[in-house]
């Protein structure tokens, strides 16, 4: 279990823990089959590279799922992740890293709520921004 965040710990600026990603053909295939997206591009070899690829690509879903998963590590069990959205706006190869960042926007409290802001987007090894989101959580107050 990671510790707990606390809307007092947190400052605009903030960067989130890097989440560090490495989905193969296996993992793709597992989530065709648990999303029903079969399109061969995500795990057909043959088909990805018939269309110029260079291998199969990752899920656009399956990213904004990797970027879910950076956000909920970072809050912590007592956090609440509101809202998340994302766009995708390039292609993230199978077998290659891909890295989730985020940082911290804005923090307010509204309605008793303390509610933190966060760009969040995946990016390849070479730097491009391959998704890019943003994420709306709600912390406990106070601090640790």
């Amino acid at each position: 279990m990671t510790d707990q965040l606390h809307y007092d710990d947190v400052a605009e600026g903030d960067t989130l823990p890097t989440l560090e990603k490495t989905p193969g053909t296996r993992q793709l295939v597992m989530y065709a089959g648990a999303s029903g997206d079969y399109y061969e591009i995500h795990y057909d070899q043959a088909f990805a590279h018939a269309r110029g690829l260079p291998n199969v690509i990752v899920h656009g879903a399956l990213k904004s799922a990797f970027l879910a998963q950076l956000v909920t590590d970072w809050i912590g069990e007592l956090g609440t992740l509101k809202r998340l959205n994302v766009q995708y706006r390039g292609m993230d190869i199978a077998g290659r890293p891909m890295y989730c960042n985020g940082v911290v926007t804005a923090r307010r409290v509204e309605n008793g709520e303390h509610l933190v802001e966060c760009d969040v987007w995946t990016e390849s090894a070479s730097g491009e921004k391959t998704t890019r989101g943003s994420a709306l959580v709600s912390l406990p107050a106070g601090s640790k």
